[in-house]
C-alpha cells in the first residue's frame, strides 16, 4: 500500500507521461484496436513498463480521458474568482468546445467501441459540471447571462453543439461561429419597452 503512495522516479515519470501521448495519439489515429503491447512498442518501453502503470486497456482510456478532463476542471476553477463572472463562463465554454473538437477523434473512437469511460472519470466530470455550474450563476448574478437556464440546460444546449460540430454532416460548420450563436443565446437581453 506505501508503495502506491510514493511519488513516481523521474524515469518512470517520463515513461508515464511518454505512455499517455502515444496512447492519445493511437486511439484518435486507430480507435481502441490498438493493442498494449503496440503502445509500448511505439513509445519505446517494454510491455512490463506499460502493465506497470496501467494493468488494463480500460486503465489506459481511463487515464487518458483523465488528462483531458483535468486542465479543465483547472481552468473552470480558476475562473471561479475572475472578475467579469460573464467572460469567465464564456471562457470556459469556448475552451470546452474548442477542446472538444481537438480531441473528437479519441472520444469517437471510445463510444464507436462501447468502451464506458464515464464511470472511472465520473467524479472529475462531476466537479466540472459543478465548477460550470457555479461560473453560470454568477454570470446570472451579474447580470451577463439570462436566469431563467440552469446548469443542466447549460449542459445540454453545450452538449449538443459538441455533437453536432463533430457530426460529419455538419464538416463545413464554422465553430466559432457556432459558439458566437450560443453565447448570444445565453445572454440577457434588455426588456423591450413595448409587448
Amino acid at each position: 500500500m506505501a508503495a502506491e503512495n510514493r511519488p513516481l522516479r523521474a524515469d518512470a515519470r517520463r515513461n508515464r507521461d511518454r505512455l499517455l501521448q502515444v496512447a492519445r495519439e493511437a486511439f484518435a489515429a486507430e480507435g481502441l484496436s490498438v493493442s498494449l503491447d503496440e503502445i509500448a512498442r511505439r513509445a519505446g518501453v517494454g510491455p512490463g513498463t506499460l502493465y506497470r502503470h496501467f494493468p488494463t486497456k480500460e486503465a489506459l482510456f481511463e487515464a487518458v480521458v483523465y488528462e483531458r478532463l483535468r486542465p479543465l476542471l483547472d481552468e473552470a476553477r480558476a475562473l471561479r474568482c475572475a472578475d467579469d463572472p460573464g467572460a469567465a463562463l464564456f471562457t470556459i465554454i469556448d475552451r470546452l468546445v474548442s477542446d472538444a473538437a481537438e480531441k473528437a477523434d479519441l472520444i469517437d473512437a471510445i463510444a464507436r467501441a462501447g468502451v464506458e469511460v464515464q464511470t472511472a472519470v465520473a467524479a472529475t466530470a462531476a466537479d466540472l459540471r459543478r465548477e460550470i455550474g457555479h461560473l453560470l450563476a454568477r454570470a446570472q448574478d451579474g447580470g451577463a447571462v439570462r436566469s431563467d437556464i440552469g446548469t443542466a440546460d447549460l449542459m445540454a444546449v453545450l452538449s449538443g453543439v459538441l455533437l453536432a460540430l463533430r457530426h460529419r454532416a455538419n464538416e463545413g460548420a464554422d465553430p466559432q461561429r457556432t459558439l458566437a450563436i450560443l453565447r448570444d443565446g445565453l445572454r440577457l437581453r434588455p426588456a423591450s419597452g413595448s409587448p
